[in-house]
């Protein structure tokens, strides 16, 4: 029973990937193609954290240097006085 979980898990991923991918037109077709008909098969080791668009720790460090984050500003609360 978990096998068919995983395997329908797997497939909707899958297509949603393919869906949204289109959607937001990100989808290489071409690539696509490729990797569907078995030409280009997946290759994990080209994988980087850039092609996810996450920021490494030096990059982060080197943009935090050249723009620092503005000092945060108190809140400015209004304090009444007791009624007398």
């Amino acid at each position: 029973m978990s096998e068919a979980r995983a395997l329908t898990n797997f497939t909707g991923n899958a297509v949603a990937t393919v869906l949204i991918g289109t959607w937001t037109k990100s989808v290489e077709k071409q690539q696509l193609v490729e990797v569907l008909a078995g030409r280009a098969p997946f290759d994990e080791s080209m994988m980087t954290a850039l092609d996810h668009g996450a920021p490494t720790p030096i990059v982060e460090a080197e943009r935090m240097v050249a723009d620092p984050p503005a000092p945060a500003q108190p809140s400015k609360m209004q304090v009444s006085e007791p009624a007398g």
